[in-house]
């Protein structure tokens, strides 16, 4: 049997087993699916602007995540996560079809993509949620550190597989491999599911009967805005999906052809270094998270990654690019992962998918980001972007830090509890 303290620990838990997997071939499709039509639209279109709508399209379903988390409190993590799966499926066959058909242009992608976009930013927090349904407090941060593997080794194989999948057979055969890794997250999916810890329902006078969604969702948001810690992790969430992430993701396309003046092999290079780097941060915290305080490390971290991006932003050969996008990769993970468990952990079980979705909110900043930083490349260059963008981040995370200093920082707050 594997000691508590070991990093597959998490293994033992029947529904965790088949998560993984499952949340693994979902992200492989993810990024694979993002490469091929980012770049894409890029080569079709010549436009950064297309480019960054098509990013942004993606994330258009931020607005409804709470709603989202809302049925998942109702009909269980594992129900909602399989609908969510069958619909990228469709979706990724749709695709597929129109290109073996040789019918797909830029505006078919940038309308699948906007349909991807009202479900997808609602799958990482459900994944978030179930993990939290199913697994001990006590491996929480280890759960999660080895659940965020699945993302940052996507990044990697599905960055590298997707640019040489498209070169070598095409868009149509790219997109048999898409929808076939769809397909089995769904299968897998199925088998997952609460053995392992029993969902604490609802206390009140309203437990005997159901109260409207509306209801629901008006409750999980007053309980953020009621518990410090979760409300500044909101915040803090927010500020970095507008000015860290589209840096991370959307804009990389431009990055590699525009300024390193590379293609898409070079900018599957990129991808995957900023993953190697989230990957070997996961897998430390996977190990040794659980002797670390949450709250500390997810803003310290935090503001080394823009130290990372403001950096990478005003480098100008690809190889420098790549080293430093990796250490970016690195502070990412290192940042990120407790500010997942941390909610994970002080959170009611109630509330558990609500709040998730709440926190999915927060990816519609990197919509803004995205509209906000096109203009400014046109006018401006990725230099001066990445220079604002790092500096405003950096300055928000000194004042949220010291507005909530004593849920952030006090080394007895609850979220940095060990």
């Amino acid at each position: 049997m594997l000691p508590s303290a070991s990093a597959l620990a998490s293994f033992r838990v029947r529904s965790y087993r088949f998560q993984w997997p499952a949340d693994l071939a979902t992200s492989w499709a993810f990024e694979m699916e993002t490469l091929i039509l980012g770049w894409y639209v890029l080569v079709e279109t010549g436009s950064v602007f297309l480019l960054t709508v098509f990013a942004s399209l993606q994330h258009i379903g931020t607005l409804i995540a709470p709603m989202f988390g809302v049925v998942g409190d109702r009909i269980g993590a594992r129900n909602l996560l399989c609908a969510m799966r069958a619909i990228y499926s469709l979706l990724a066959l749709t695709v597929m079809t129109l290109a073996f058909t040789e019918i797909l242009t830029p505006v078919y992608v940038l309308v699948t993509a906007g349909i991807m976009g009202l479900v997808r930013p609602s799958d990482i927090g459900m994944r978030a949620a179930l993990v939290g349904e199913t697994m001990p407090p006590a491996q929480l941060m280890s759960a999660m550190g080895i659940q965020r593997t699945t993302m940052d080794s996507a990044r990697i194989v599905g960055a590298l597989s997707g640019a040489g999948l498209v070169a070598a057979l095409g868009m149509g055969p790219a997109y048999v491999v898409v929808a076939s890794f769809y397909a089995i997250s769904v299968l897998l999916t199925l088998q997952t599911g609460g053995t392992e810890r029993t969902r604490k329902p609802a206390s009140g006078p309203n437990t005997a009967v159901r109260v409207s969604p509306w209801r629901e969702l008006k409750e999980g948001l007053i309980y953020v805005r009621r518990t410090p810690q979760l409300l500044a992790v909101m915040c803090l969430a927010f500020v970095l999906n507008v000015t860290a992430f589209p840096q991370m993701n959307g804009l990389l396309p431009y990055v590699a052809k525009q300024i390193y003046q590379a293609d898409q092999t070079w900018l599957g290079y990129m991808v995957a270094a900023g993953a190697s780097g989230a990957l070997i941060g996961s897998l430390v915290l996977s190990r040794y998270g659980a002797a670390i305080r949450a709250a500390r490390t997810m803003v310290i971290f935090s503001a080394l990654w823009f130290v990372m991006l403001l950096i990478f932003g005003n480098t100008h050969n690809p190889i420098y690019g790549i080293l430093v996008f990796m250490a970016a990769g690195l502070m990412q993970s290192i940042g990120q992962i407790p500010m997942a468990a941390m909610i994970l952990r002080t959170t009611e079980a109630q509330y558990r998918a609500r709040v998730m979705g709440i926190r999915m909110l927060a990816i519609y900043g990197n919509l803004v980001g995205l509209l906000i930083a096109g203009p400014l490349i046109a006018h401006g260059g990725y230099g001066l972007m990445a220079t604002l963008f790092c500096t405003f981040g950096l300055a928000f995370i000194v004042i949220i830090t010291l507005r909530w200093r004593t849920h952030f920082w006090h080394t007895e707050a609850l979220g940095n509890r060990r």
